[in-house]
């Protein structure tokens, strides 16, 4: 059995997908007999994660800090705010296997990363300090979980993805963009996410679901979200019985119409019960993702799923078999096919259950035997 390490771009602020399935992973090769440690530095290239790099989570704790929020308890996830320490980092937001080793460090040093078998690089900028270490720390890996050329730094991404180390994929989309960079077959792997179906499962009838749809916030343009509440509004004009649920890690924008139900940072057995087996119908506008993992798992709990079409949801999402696929920055089209559904109940079953029995196939299980096999490999 290996040692393997993973190293995270900052620590554990508050729930991210790209994080998530890390910890499954490290969850998975523990209960299999494997020893991990996942580090997490607090500095990035000798930088401070300040504004211009975690947006989302300062204007957040700002508002939190100007509004005197009885969500000010937040705070304590944090290591520093404002260069003031506060106390040690927890991960709430996802169950972590005790044996899993957590490591925090303050700067991404050699001296800091434990010796192990197998390293893995989890984001762009890591793949350059893995890449630099010295074998003592592991062979080589790069999990690659999406296209991280949104701060127009397309070509340092790109010089990362060629470095001569092993690439896991975590979509078909990826994989390609990585044969179109020249990267040689035997040296990537595509290896799709999985869904813990113990835990995302249908609770609720498929049936008997009211006219409800389920949607991520996030203030990030490219995710889309002033699409997909556009969308909303125009459905909601033929069906005005419509109901909608919002969720996402920050507080309720204030442009969000009243009708439209918002829940801040939800624990995942109420996005399970509340949202996903609340709703029929789950609404993704994002404009690009790696993976993305609240389509299929509301997939998993029985919802019919609207999408843009993206890589991101191309491994489990087939349009108009498993999911209704339409272009990008379009509320039109996006708001067309959830009409679609609302007026047809049977496609709006039928959909679901065809892409409930599809997503189960995501499992993490199959996903770390693949994994594992390609590290033997090497």
């Amino acid at each position: 059995m290996y040692d393997i390490t993973f190293i995270l771009p900052t620590y554990p602020f508050y729930p991210t997908g790209g994080y998530k399935v890390v910890y499954e992973y490290a969850n998975n090769l523990v209960s299999r007999g494997y020893g991990v440690t996942v580090v997490h530095p607090r500095f990035l290239d000798n930088k401070i994660i300040t504004k211009n790099s975690n947006d989302n989570i300062l204007s957040n704790l700002n508002h939190l800090i100007e509004t005197k929020s009885p969500n000010y308890h937040i705070l304590s996830n944090l290591i520093y705010w404002k260069d003031k320490y506060v106390r040690s980092p927890k991960i709430n937001w996802q169950i972590v296997n005790d044996k899993v080793k957590i490591i925090y460090v303050k700067k991404l040093l050699s001296k800091n990363i434990p010796k192990a078998d197998i390293i893995f690089a989890t984001a762009w900028e890591t793949a350059e300090f893995v890449y630099k270490l010295p074998l003592s720390k592991g062979e080589k890996f790069y999990l690659i979980q999406g296209y991280e050329i949104w701060n127009n730094n397309e070509e340092q991404v790109n010089k990362t993805w060629k470095f001569p180390i092993k690439k896991v994929v975590i979509s078909n989309w990826l994989y390609e963009i990585g044969i179109n960079l020249g990267i040689p077959k035997n040296q990537i792997k595509h290896i799709p996410n999985g869904i813990d179906l113990t835990k995302f499962k249908i609770k609720e009838n498929i049936e008997n679901r009211p006219q409800k749809i389920a949607m991520l916030y996030h203030d990030d343009e490219w995710k889309g979200s002033k699409d997909g509440i556009e969308a909303l509004q125009i459905a909601k004009k033929e069906h005005t019985n419509l109901r909608a649920i919002l969720f996402g890690i920050i507080s309720r924008p204030k442009y969000l119409p009243k009708w439209i139900d918002y829940i801040q940072n939800p624990p995942q057995d109420e996005l399970v019960k509340d949202v996903y087996n609340g709703s029929s119908i789950y609404l993704c506008p994002s404009w690009t993702e790696g993976w993305h993992l609240p389509p299929a798992e509301a997939m998993a709990c029985g919802c019919a799923v609207v999408s843009t079409n993206i890589g991101g949801v191309g491994d489990y999402a087939i349009n108009g078999k498993t999911a209704l696929l339409s272009p990008i920055k379009n509320a039109d089209l996006l708001a067309k096919n959830l009409i679609k559904l609302l007026d047809y109940d049977d496609h709006r079953i039928l959909l679901a259950k065809r892409g409930n029995s599809n997503i189960k196939n995501f499992t993490w299980n199959r996903a770390t035997n693949s994994l594992v096999k390609f590290m033997d490999l090497y």
